[in-house]
């Protein structure tokens, strides 16, 4: 009797998790059937969704429950706590599965080249994120001392810091942030947030609602200045080609021309303004120079040469993460992905690496949406599962799976299982109740993994 195809995924957020979900509904599953191993370097699954996705974001932490239903299946195991290229290699995972899959994401800043970006005061949305997110490798400690912080960018992400820094500690605090993130914001001392964007309205890459969210906080005035609703025809047409940058530019005009009311907090949301320099005395911010940008007709803009400095004692720039380049495996250093074809990790030399797979931002560059990532990880697994169709697979040396916890357990690798997450998870619901919170999640890597019985 044939044996069940063995598939590893490295990374356990939405990409790796419906890259399993793609494999479990595949015709293989039904027979000879699918055996999947999926392996996380932190000790709790779920990835981005967990240590990515601001706290007052319940709506896309549901995706949660989703994902939770994929790895309940009994096809899969989890190995939490695993390092990839530390714990385990490429060749390793060569020897106990038929194709591996990497859905490694991406949680690093990319980088800005601008005078100045290295000042203290000067920070990494991925960094900041990480530590609101409460992630048990960043410091346990943010200063939050500036008044007046500027976040360069305009999407998503820049949203979300804006909006953390311009809410109390109090509104935040039914969420699930850990203590330490309380007392942080408790001290948190700004009053003036400036989002700066080097576009116009229509090239914003918010999504409707979380921009709309922007304005439901009592404590928050968003102001957008009247000057900056333009569009050309680049403008026009991308308007009417993408209903959501329609609804953004909507929202945006609407609150161009209402008066400005009395909440505490003032959130401004620039466009035209492209950062030139990071101002600094003695090693420290001090300010942002910016340049006035107009429309050239296409959509995109050129500099004016008008400049314009802004009091703001912090900048946070969130220009998109970058990934980790993962051990053993051919990178593209301009993208900061994993070259592919179909989602086969494609050599130097054009060929296939064989039984070798992304899927997620690894392969694609952190862009999109997290439901883009699923036809992203059908493509993958569609191609896998054609590979395997036609007998390009390797054949691994010791397939079963009780072959994997004997290695981990010869190499002494603490690692959590699905069960592990479902004791965590009690544990972070318990410290949560007492609160009349969901949930209180908690922080340090060891309590992590004392919680989750590692």
């Amino acid at each position: 009797m044939p044996r069940p195809l063995r598939v590893a995924i490295v990374g356990s957020g939405p990409a790796g998790i419906y890259a399993a979900d793609a494999l479990l509904k595949s015709e293989v599953a039904a027979e000879p059937g699918v055996s999947i191993d999926i392996f996380e370097r932190m000790p709790a699954p779920f990835g981005l969704i967990r240590y990515g996705v601001a706290p007052d974001h319940p709506r896309i932490k549901g995706i949660i429950t989703a994902l939770h239903q994929v790895l309940d299946k009994p096809q899969i195991r989890l190995f939490g706590n695993v390092d990839y290229g530390s714990d385990i290699s490429l060749d390793d995972l060569r020897a106990f599965y038929d194709g591996v899959i990497f859905a490694t994401g991406a949680m690093a800043d990319r980088s800005m080249s601008i005078p100045g970006i290295d000042l203290d005061g000067s920070y990494g949305a991925a960094d900041f994120v990480s530590w609101y997110d409460g992630h048990p490798d960043v410091p346990r400690t943010w200063p939050l001392e500036a008044e007046k912080v500027a976040v360069l960018g305009v999407g998503n992400v820049a949203l979300d810091i804006a909006r953390v820094l311009a809410k109390t500690a109090d509104e935040l605090l039914p969420t699930e942030i850990p203590p330490n993130v309380y007392e942080g914001l408790k001290a948190n001392r700004a009053k003036e947030i400036h989002v700066f964007g080097r576009r116009g309205p229509a090239q914003a890459k918010f999504s409707p609602m979380e921009l709309r969210e922007l304005d439901h906080s009592p404590n928050i005035e968003v102001i957008v200045d009247p000057e900056d609703i333009d569009y050309d025809e680049g403008s026009i047409a991308t308007r009417r080609g993408n209903k959501q940058a329609d609804m953004v530019a909507k929202t945006l005009e609407n609150w161009a021309i209402r008066d400005v009311g009395d909440r505490p907090h003032k959130l401004f949301l620039h466009f035209f303004e492209s950062p030139v320099e990071i101002l600094g005395e003695d090693g420290r911010v001090v300010g942002l120079r910016t340049e006035r940008t107009e429309l050239d007709g296409t959509g995109n803009v050129k500099g004016t040469s008008t400049f314009k400095t802004w009091d703001v004692t912090a900048v946070y720039r969130a220009v998109g993460y970058l990934s980790d380049k993962l051990p053993k495996l051919p990178w593209d250093i301009d993208s900061g992905t994993v070259p592919d074809q179909g989602g086969r990790v494609l050599q130097e030399s054009g060929e296939h690496l064989q039984s070798t797979y992304v899927t997620g931002w690894i392969r694609r560059g952190p862009v999109g949406l997290i439901g883009h990532t699923k036809g992203d990880a059908n493509e993958t697994v569609a191609n896998l599962l054609d590979d395997y169709a036609n007998g390009r697979l390797q054949t691994p040396a010791t397939p079963a799976p009780e072959a994997v916890d004997a290695f981990l357990a010869e190499r002494n690798v603490r690692f959590t299982t699905w069960d592990g997450w479902y004791r965590l998870d009690a544990a972070e619901k318990a410290l949560g109740e007492p609160e009349g919170r969901e949930r209180v999640k908690i922080v340090e890597r060891e309590d992590m993994l004392r919680a989750s019985g590692a």
